[in-house]
């Protein structure tokens, strides 16, 4: 049993994180806009909330976040398996594309390009304010099988060239196709922002943690 069959078998956990998931991501939001427009760092503490689950469910020792920084996919090991979390904001109904590297070098983008294969399990989550979207467990062999069948020109999306480039994407079609693979574990999320969240307490949230320290003799 991998750690996305225990996370997804868990129904008590499942639920919780139906219920809270658009609590924190809405309170990461707001503790990173300016001028209600919200921060690229909202992405770090999107995935620090997914991995405080984790640790959460399967506790300290067996997640490893001493990850290489060449392991461009892989943002965590649980129980020895490691793992990629992606999160996206859907601005439409339609499945958006997910971006796998981050990189303004042409040079980096060909050479991923050309070498990538899926390495890992994903944790997906598709965030969309207003609406549905989903918090997905995506197997390897899923992903394979999807990459194998669409073939790589049609499950990378790659930036134009002449333009500036900002990394690579799984396409929307491919996406699309992942998390609706039979084997794709499904959470539906209904992405309804919170009406109890307290500007002040978010603005300061990011501190406590340091606060402690200097309250501290």
């Amino acid at each position: 049993m991998t750690p996305l069959d225990e996370l997804f078998g868990d129904e008590k956990l499942c639920a919780k994180i139906r219920r809270k998931l658009p609590y924190l991501f809405a309170l990461a939001e707001q503790q990173v806009s300016r001028g209600r427009k919200v921060g690229m760092e909202v992405g770090t503490l999107r995935e620090q909330i997914l991995v405080a689950l984790l640790i959460h469910k399967f506790g300290e020792d067996s997640v490893n976040l001493d990850i290489p920084v060449t392991e461009h996919e892989v943002d965590v090991q649980v129980k020895g398996h490691p793992l990629s979390i992606k999160t996206i904001t859907a601005q439409s109904k339609g499945t958006p594309a997910v971006k796998i590297v981050w990189t303004v070098d042409w040079e980096q983008v060909k050479g991923f390009t050309e070498s990538y294969q899926p390495k890992c399990d994903m944790l997906l989550v598709i965030i969309r304010w207003g609406g549905t979207g989903g918090f997905y467990g995506i197997p390897l062999q899923a992903q394979r099988e999807v990459f194998e069948r669409m073939g790589r020109e049609n499950y990378l999306k790659t930036p134009r060239h002449g333009t500036n480039p900002r990394g690579v994407e799984i396409s929307s079609k491919a996406v699309k196709a992942l998390i609706e693979h039979p084997l794709t574990k499904t959470l539906v999320i209904n992405w309804q922002r919170p009406t109890d969240l307290v500007t002040k307490e978010a603005l300061f949230a990011p501190y406590k943690r340091w606060l402690h320290y200097w309250q501290a003799d």
